[in-house]
């Protein structure tokens, strides 16, 4: 399984960003391999869209599993779309995130909000 999750900075010990399209990079973790990867999101500064635009950067991936604090709506449907699961983060790193979701301690995000369009 494959979990994606946003960081302000490419520390695995980092916290999760608030911001799912507008962090800066995505913490990639392979489940089964043990390893884990950063890779830019490209859409941070983009004028509008980034959202869908981060969200087909997990996509292209292979993310399964999404880790964020809150989706837009059109995000979100990237996302589902895909069979990309969602849940919220806890308190604590990234890495701890992928840990608490492996012992099944997170719950699904239900915080999709309309977007930030024409912002």
């Amino acid at each position: 399984m494959i979990i994606g999750i946003p960081a302000d900075i490419e520390d695995m010990d980092g916290p999760v960003s608030g911001s799912f399209g507008r962090a800066p990079y995505y913490f990639i973790y392979d489940n089964e391999k043990k390893i884990g990867h950063f890779v830019q999101n490209t859409a941070a500064n983009a004028q509008g869209g980034a959202g869908v635009k981060a969200a087909q950067i997990l996509v292209d991936q292979k993310v399964e599993v999404a880790i964020s604090p809150q989706l837009g709506e059109n995000a979100a449907m990237v996302l589902r779309d895909a069979n990309i699961e969602l849940f919220m983060p806890e308190d604590g790193s990234l890495m701890d995130n992928v840990l608490l979701f492996k012992d099944g301690k997170l719950e699904q995000l239900n915080n999709i909000h309309e977007g930030f369009h024409k912002h």
